[in-house]
């Protein structure tokens, strides 16, 4: 893949993140990965798996890993978390543990775009947490967005995409309330998102994406009937990026489009993905079908990142039972995905006449 390790945060340290990082370290599914995060809380989420313990070492690069010994986690920790975090209580919304998720994500991020990791893989956050302690972003997509920029420079746009074996779901707007959501669904932002997909998906999925459009409306609107956003929107920001090279159909009405979609033995699928015009409209139907094998990937970043598509469960936080195989699928995506980045700059050659 490369010399540098993907690198995992630890998510929220009352959540199920710091039990599933360990747990995919137990079962050998996060080799080649350094975990940014608190210690001591990792420390403790072990106790859940192990009560006797299991070796974990603090290193101060990740590069430091690749001298440790077989079956030890290799941890990483930011300067200046809140102290305590192990003695929180499991499952409840704490700022410091807001605080803390946030300062693993941008040392994270800084670590990756001085290339000392391969890419992100980050274990869930919880957004009430995240804005009890101040951090003026919705989510993990909205704050990775702004840490990839850097002396002032405009955010790039980018775009969810939801997938597990059987469907990929890419998002034109995601953590709107529904009624701003409708009003974000814009000709640019529906266009933006195809181009995001048709550019980001083949490095992931091994070539040029067919692209389903899901409208907004019931039926797609049925003609106007139940609302003209397809055929004032949707449709011509299609046509747009049909001119562009784009393989982009539709609108087709989003009760029906993701069946045509679903992945299947023995099926011949016309489409690779569905773009989703909001939020829920998009991921029900991915999750639907199972989050355990579910990956959450942030298209149009200048680094990889996926997650595991499910939150911190709350409700099951230490007790020691929570399922890892969304987080590995998660750490699995990506490095088939740094795989197919590096082998795409290696296509052209330093110094070759297509340089």
């Amino acid at each position: 893949m490369t010399q540098a390790p993907l690198l995992l945060t630890m998510g929220d340290a009352v959540g199920i993140g710091p039990e599933i990082v360990w747990r995919a370290f137990v079962q050998g599914q996060a080799d080649a990965c350094v975990v940014v995060g608190d210690a001591s809380v990792l420390r403790r989420a072990a106790q859940l798996l192990h009560p006797h313990g299991l070796p974990l070492a603090l290193i101060d690069d990740p590069a430091d890993a690749a001298d440790l010994p077989p079956g030890c986690l290799p941890v990483l920790q930011p300067p200046g978390l809140p102290a305590g975090l192990d003695e929180l209580p499991w499952g409840q919304v704490d700022a410091r543990c807001g605080a803390a998720a946030a300062a693993c994500i941008t040392e994270a991020v800084a670590l990756v775009r001085r290339g000392q990791g391969a890419g992100l893989v980050t274990a869930p956050i919880h957004k009430e947490a995240l804005a009890a302690a101040g951090v003026g972003y919705p989510g993990h997509t909205e704050m990775l967005q702004a840490l990839s920029v850097e002396n002032g420079d405009p955010a790039q746009p980018v775009r969810m995409m939801l997938a597990n074996d059987e469907l990929r779901v890419v998002l034109v707007t995601i953590h709107l309330a529904l009624r701003r959501a409708i009003d974000a669904v814009t000709f640019d932002a529906v266009l933006q998102t195809l181009r995001i997909a048709h550019r980001s998906v083949p490095a992931w999925a091994g070539g040029p994406p067919r692209i389903a459009v899901a409208g907004l409306n019931p039926h797609a609107g049925e003609g106007g009937l139940f609302g003209d956003e397809e055929q004032t929107i949707i449709a011509p920001a299609i046509e747009a990026a049909r001119r562009e090279g784009i393989d982009a159909q539709g609108p087709f009405p989003p009760d029906t489009v993701f069946m045509r979609a679903r992945r299947r033995p023995g099926h011949a699928e016309p489409f690779d993905l569905v773009v989703a015009m909001t939020h829920d409209h998009g991921l029900i139907p991915v999750k639907y079908l199972g989050v355990e094998q579910g990956v959450n990937v942030t298209l149009g970043l200048p680094f990889v990142r996926t997650s595991p598509d499910h939150g911190t469960a709350f409700d099951i936080a230490g007790r020691g039972v929570a399922d890892a195989a969304s987080l590995v699928a998660a750490i699995r995506s990506a490095r088939q995905m740094v795989v197919a980045a590096t082998a795409a700059q290696r296509t052209v050659a330093p110094g070759s006449d297509a340089s």
